[in-house]
């Protein structure tokens, strides 16, 4: 057995939606349960039926001013348009959806609240829909990206809808860090010195590092009895199949490439949780060049 990780297993998850209204519903809890139980049926409905009728979700309207401003530079930053930014000032209320769940699979507090936002919000097409904002991020989201994102019939998901991969220039390279791991109870990876050409297949590697870093979490919160710990392995192993799962693809376009890295389990910075810093493994490709090639074939991906 190689070295393991002791990472702690949270007792509870939360997700929070804003939705911002012109004009809110006069009972958003009926209106809510209408549009779900409209849906095709599956488990997603009738999950999010069930949460609906408990106190493991709520919704808390309020005239906009009850709440703290949505944070209007940092939704611009990632993506939200000159409309979604209108929408947002212009609003009356917001409406706060909020929802609690056990670590483990499904997030049922991410599908729940993410599904009952955008049903409050209105316009399947999304052309009169109200600004959705997924608190997490912080995230615009559309009808259209909400409703990709969410679980079809067989309950599969792309990782890649539900994380996203901020990097920043440093005096060495580029520093990225994950958003979105947490949603899962994981703390977010990070990795820092990434040169400027290699910063779109780091990304994809660092997606199929999270898809499987999340299946091997997921492997030790079964359902039932909830460990207070976990313990995952220190060095873990990235293959074209992890790249091509986090983005929903069935199998990898190619090839048969895989890397291991080491994970180191680091204080976060700013008052914020944990950082899995990804290095590189000992006796394997050393630094971010050679591990993309020998992933990839090359350093960039065909």
């Amino acid at each position: 057995m190689g070295a393991s990780l002791t990472l702690p297993v949270p007792e509870t998850l939360e997700a929070t939606y804003a939705v911002a209204l012109a004009v809110p519903p006069p009972d958003p809890l009926a209106a809510a349960r209408d549009r779900v139980a409209a849906r095709p049926g599956g488990p997603l409905r009738d999950l999010v039926l069930r949460m609906l009728g408990s106190p493991l979700l709520t919704l808390d309207l309020r005239p906009a001013a009850g709440f703290p401003p949505l944070p209007a530079d940092l939704l611009a930053a990632y993506g939200a348009t000159r409309r979604d930014l209108a929408g947002i000032a212009a609003a009356s209320h917001v409406l706060a959806v909020r929802a609690t769940y056990r670590p483990g699979w499904p997030p049922a507090h991410e599908w729940a609240a993410r599904t009952v936002a955008a049903a409050v919000a209105g316009a399947p097409d999304g052309e009169h829909a109200a600004p959705v904002v997924d608190v997490f991020t912080p995230q615009v989201l559309d009808a259209g990206r909400i409703e990709a994102s969410l679980p079809g019939p067989d309950g599969t998901v792309r990782l890649t809808d539900w994380i996203l991969l901020p990097h920043a220039p440093a005096p060495d390279g580029f520093w990225f860090t994950t958003s979105g791991l947490a949603r899962f109870g994981l703390p977010e990876l990070q990795a820092r010195n990434v040169p400027p050409r290699l910063v779109e297949p780091w990304g994809l590697l660092l997606n199929g590092l999270a898809s499987r870093l999340l299946g091997l979490w997921l492997d030790e919160l079964p359902a039932g009895e909830q460990p207070v710990f976990v313990e995952l392995p220190e060095t873990v192993s990235v293959g074209l199949q992890d790249v091509a799962a986090a983005q929903g693809a069935g199998e990898p376009p190619h090839g048969d490439g895989e890397v291991e890295v080491r994970l180191r389990l680091d204080p976060g910075g700013a008052g914020g949780g944990p950082l899995l810093t990804v290095l590189p493994a000992a006796g394997g490709p050393d630094g971010p060049e050679a591990l993309c090639a020998a992933l990839f074939g090359s350093s960039r991906p065909a």
